[in-house]
Formats: structure tokens, C-alpha cells, sequence
């Protein structure tokens, strides 16, 4: 969700803000903005359109783009309406001072009193907007980095937080419970909440730690805690090349969607073959589990869901799901592994579920696509799901991913704990490497047959998608995809819960999508359903409507991987949602209200 950049360069900072806030649109914002300070003068564009509409502003007002230090952020509304006036950078009562921040802050509205008695002057309704005013009221006696050392310990909750001074050009950068980087290069000083929006100027960046507090400049006065630190630098990432380009696709989500079997050999080429043995579970270093929880959120609890089935039904492992907000009721038993899953590895409530969960686990392993992450760096082991940028806000690659990812793990733990035979474990390895090639046929299967099916199904108000076994969690993960990208209503059930009360939302001409067909009572579901009116959307083998599973028409069919669930099937769920939101006119990268890195509880 919301992003930040800061930077002090060699020339203008105003062309770096805007390039690195592209870079971050594809954690899902509702406005953006910059400020640069120059000469004593500061300079705020903010927009609540896309972050090219700063490049036009720029335009219109040159001698905003001359300084060299300068602030910029994505914003994702939780306090106060998507206005410009809500929008960051936030300033002080005389504009000398502007602010980013990321994060919740608990106790706005007792400072905000506080500051008002004392005579500042607010602008907006948002929480963040209180630390520019707490930054002021202290810059008559001390400077900015004390400034804001003295501001962050009056702030309770959250925050990443960068200050520019624009009389004096300086910043200083905070972090409590929210991410943010630190990293120097020949091209100037940058601070941002993500690496991937600054790693085009880096080659090694620095991580703000709870209680830090960072001047940034070439000597960067680092304080945690009131104490000097220096923490050492880390390698930055590197994005692969067209990963921020569409390629000929009209969409980074149809991108993204056709990229899957390219995902799973990636995948598959770095875990599998440890995965056929002991050797890839022991590389974790981790300890005997006799349970397994996983946690995550929408998605990636999804695809732990997945993997925990897996466990289970290969390896008879008792497994729990975790939804990350609840976590505070949920109960440990001893020798539990948590398997955390996070796309972005920075999701505030996995981090915090983390510190609930984690005292309690035997181990925590993390699943991850950002090995620089937060939770990344808390876990006692941890797995890339090697899912490359993702990059629209909806996540499709990264379930595959992660699902393939946790599949190699599972089975090298169960070879490891005397669970899986080694001989099984080389068969079920040699199903998980034909994956690839599973998904490329689903993926033309779908795109010839969704395309015809979309017409009929634009009109509905709301859709029912059942599964039976390894297949429910596919038909959640459908159902989630269809709200996030068409805004219409989805509800997922397992098909023998049809009868218990969900059937009340069956009617003539209620869209039903059915995912797999292995399972012989799906008949007696789809009945129901057809008996009731309900229009049937079956995605199966040969004779189904969206026949994606397995291969078709070829003499050596492939069965499948039961086992593991219907795979396959994901691409054609993810066609499906986003066709029909083309349909619907809607914005498939950036689906209203939804951000990629919710860093937010």
C-alpha cells in the first residue's frame, strides 16, 4: 500500500521521486505526491490520479523540479477521504517542513488537540499530518534530527516517516513497525519503503530497525533507541528486465497471468531437486515439527492453505490455517512449524500475528518473494517464491509460486521426518515438474474458451464457486480474484455445503463455477444447482467448459496432480475474473481499494 521515497541527489531529485514512485504503483494507491526543498523554499505537487499526473504538474512548474532534496509518497487512504488535500506530503503551519509517512498513528487525535491549543493550524484529516506539526514545534531549539527523535517519542502505533527541512534541504527518516531502507550511491542518498523503487541507483541499502532514526546524508547520523548504530549494508535486489513492461499485453495482470509457467520452472529449477530428498528441508536448518499452521492473508493464505493440504494428505500432518488478523485467538500446539506466507513480505498483520504466534512456534518459515522483507528477516528460515516483480495489485503469479514453493517443501520435510518414502517423494517431484507444462495448456485452453463465456455471465450480481477436496481452496482463491477485479459479489463453498444453506443464493440465472472433477458427488451438486436455475461454469477436463485439466487430446494424457490439487486451474479462475472485469470497464492492475503491501493492521 502506501510508498515511500525520499532522496538527495547530484541534480534535480524531482525526476528520481516521480521514476521511483512509478515503481511503487504497483502496491496500490489512492493518491501520490512530492514536496523538494530548494533554497529555503519548498515545492508540493499532489494529485489523486495515476503518478504520471506529477509529471505533467512538473511541467506546469519547473522551478518546483530544480532542488535536489526532495520527499514523494503513494498514498492508500485509511485516515480521511482521497482528496488532495489528503494526499502526502503533509506540511507545518509555515511550509517549512514536510512530511511522508506510512503506517497507523493510535493517538492523532490527542496530539492533534495538543498541537491546536498550542496554535497550529491543520489541513487535513489525516493522522499523519500531526508529525510535521510535532517536528515544528521543537526546530526553534534543536535540530532536525533531534527534532524529530523528540516528535517520534510522543507517536504511538505505527510509522516509516521521512522529514525534509526545506530551509536547509536536510531529512531525517524514521521507523517504528513499518518498512523502510536507507542506501548511498554515487547517484545520491535515497530512503524508501521498497527496495525495488530505488534499486536502479543502489547496489547496497541499509534496513531501518524499530526506533531508528537516520539522518540522510553521505555520513548518515544513525540513532536507535538514542543510541549509535551502524547496521550492516545488504545486496539490493535487482528487477528483471521487462518486468516493469508489458511486453504486447494490454494488461500487467494478462502479463502477469501468462508469465505462470515460466514462474513454475523458476521455481521448480531452484527447489525441486532437494526436494526429492532430505537435502532441501535440512538446508533450512530448522527443527522436527510434529504440526504445521500456516498464516497469511488473502491470497497467500489461500495458497497456504494449499500447502498445508498437501502435508496433510500426503504426509498425514495435522495443520491449521491462521487468517493473520485473528491471530490473537488462535492456539499452538507444542512443535508447531508456522508457515508464514507473504507476497511482499511487509503485510502488517502478518507481522503482527508473528508476534503472537511466533514465542509460542517451534519454528517459523517464511514464504516469501522478498527475501529483503521484514518478515523475512523474522523467520527462522525462509524460501524465495522466486514470482519476480508482480505488479499488478491482484496477485496471480505469486500463488502459483508460493503453492509450488511450499509443495517442494512439504515434500522434502516428509522425506526428512520418515514421513514419505524416498521413492514416492521422486514421483511425486517428478508431477510437480510438469507443471509447467499443465499450465501452458490451461492457459491456452482458457484464453480460447473464457473469452466465449463472459458475455452471458456480465449481467450477474453475484456468483457461487463450489470445490470438493484438494479443490475448494482453488475455488476460494477464484471467488476472491472474481471480487477483487470485477467488484461484484463471490462466495465460495465447499459443493457439499451447497444444501446447508448456501443453495438460498441459487437462482435462475445465478453464475455457478465449479472447480475440478475428480470427485464423482460434484454430480449431485451441479444438480442441485441446475435444478434450481443456476447457470454452471465448469472448469475440468475434456468435456468441461473450461477444460484446463490435465492434458487433452494427446495420446500420453498427464493425470493431474490430485495430490497436490487442481493447479491448472488457477490460470483459468484468473482469465475468467479478469475478462469479465474488462468487460466490466474496470481498471484489472489497479482494482479500487486494494493495495499489494498492506502495511497497514
Amino acid at each position: 500500500m502506501c510508498g515511500i521515497i525520499a532522496c538527495r541527489t547530484q541534480s534535480a531529485a524531482a525526476p528520481y521521486l516521480v521514476e521511483a514512485l512509478g515503481r511503487l504503483e504497483y502496491r496500490g494507491y489512492d493518491s501520490a505526491g512530492i514536496a523538494v526543498g530548494d533554497a529555503g523554499r519548498l515545492g508540493t505537487l499532489r494529485t489523486i490520479d495515476r503518478v504520471d499526473d506529477l509529471d505533467r504538474q512538473l511541467a506546469d512548474e519547473p522551478s518546483i523540479g530544480v532542488g535536489r532534496s526532495g520527499i514523494g509518497h503513494t498514498r492508500w487512504a485509511t485516515h480521511g477521504a482521497v482528496t488532495v488535500g489528503n494526499a502526502h506530503p503533509h506540511t507545518d503551519c509555515h511550509e517549512r517542513v514536510a512530511i511522508v509517512h506510512n503506517g497507523v498513528l493510535t493517538n492523532s487525535e490527542t496530539l492533534r488537540a495538543e498541537l491546536q491549543v498550542d496554535g497550529h493550524r491543520f489541513s487535513s484529516a489525516v493522522d499523519s499530518e500531526v508529525i510535521a506539526h510535532l517536528v515544528e514545534a521543537q526546530l526553534d531549539e534543536h535540530d532536525l534530527h533531534t527534532a524529530v527523535e523528540m516528535a517520534v517519542g510522543r507517536l504511538q502505533g505505527s510509522w516509516a516517516i521521512v522529514v525534509l527541512d526545506a530551509a536547509t534541504g536536510s531529512m531525517v527518516a524514521a521507523a517504528h513497525q513499518s518498512p523502510l531502507v536507507l542506501a548511498q550511491s554515487e547517484f545520491g542518498d535515497f530512503v524508501a519503503s521498497d527496495i525495488s523503487a530505488i534499486a536502479a541507483w543502489v547496489d547496497d541499502f541499509r534496513v531501518l530497525q524499530d526506533g531508528d532514526v537516520v539522518q540522510v546524508s553521505g555520513a548518515a547520523r544513525w540513532r536507535r533507541l538514542g543510541v549509535p548504530v551502524m547496521p550492516p549494508p545488504q545486496r539490493a535486489c535487482t528487477v528483471r528486465p521487462g518486468d516493469l513492461s508489458l511486453g504486447g499485453h494490454p494488461d500487467f495482470m494478462a502479463k502477469e497471468i501468462d508469465e505462470q509457467p515460466a514462474v513454475a520452472e523458476r521455481v521448480l529449477d531452484e527447489w525441486a531437486t532437494g526436494a526429492s530428498g532430505p537435502d532441501l528441508w535440512q538446508s533450512l536448518g530448522l527443527p522436527p515439527f510434529a504440526r504445521v499452521a500456516v498464516l497469511g492473508c488473502g491470497t497467500s493464505l489461500n495458497a497456504g492453505r494449499a500447502v498445508g493440504g498437501i502435508l496433510g494428505r500426503v504426509g498425514a500432518v495435522p495443520h491449521q490455517s491462521i487468517v493473520a488478523s485473528e491471530a490473537a485467538e488462535a492456539v499452538l500446539e507444542p512443535d508447531t512449524m508456522v508457515i508464514a506466507l507473504s507476497q511482499s513480505g511487509e503485510t502488517a498483520d502478518v507481522l503482527r500475528a508473528l508476534d503472537v504466534l511466533q514465542p509460542k512456534a517451534g519454528s517459523v518459515l517464511a514464504i516469501t518473494n522478498n527475501t529483503h522483507s521484514a518478515l523475512a528477516r523474522r523467520a527462522d528460515a525462509v524460501m524465495s517464491c522466486h514470482a519476480g516483480q508482480e505488479v499488478g495489485v491482484a496477485a496471480s503469479k505469486t500463488f502459483t509460486a508460493q503453492l509450488l514453493t511450499g509443495a517442494c517443501m512439504a515434500v522434502s520435510a516428509l522425506v526428512a521426518s520418515g514421513r514419505l518414502d524416498p521413492f514416492d517423494a521422486q514421483r511425486l517431484t517428478g508431477d510437480l515438474k510438469r507443471v509447467p507444462e499443465l499450465l501452458d495448456q490451461a492457459l491456452t485452453a482458457s484464453h480460447r474458451t473464457v473469452p466465449q463465456l463472459v458475455g452471458g455471465l456480465a449481467d450477474a450480481g453475484g456468483f457461487v464457486f463450489l470445490g470438493r477436496g484438494p479443490a475448494t481452496v482453488f475455488a476460494d482463491e477464484g471467488a476472491l480474484k472474481l471480487k477483487e477485479l470485477t467488484y461484484r459479489w463471490a462466495e465460495s463453498y465447499p459443493a457439499g455445503e451447497l444444501k446447508h444453506g448456501p443453495l438460498a443464493l441459487v437462482e435462475d440465472g445465478t453464475p455457478v463455477v465449479v472447480v475440478g472433477d475428480l470427485d464423482d458427488r460434484l454430480a449431485a451438486s451441479i444438480a442441485e444447482v441446475q435444478a434450481r436455475g443456476g447457470i454452471v461454469t465448469r472448469i475440468g477436463r475434456s468435456e468441461a467448459a473450461i477444460p484446463v485439466l490435465g492434458r487433452t487430446g494427446d495420446r500420453n494424457a498427464v493425470a493431474g496432480l490430485p495430490w497436490c490439487g487442481p493447479v491448472e486451474s488457477v490460470v483459468a479462475l484468473q482469465i475468467l475474473a479478469r475478462e469479465l472485469a474488462v468487460t466490466l470497464g474496470r481498471d484489472v492492475d489497479k482494482p479500487r481499494n486494494l493495495a499489494k503491501s498492506v502495511t497497514v493492521e
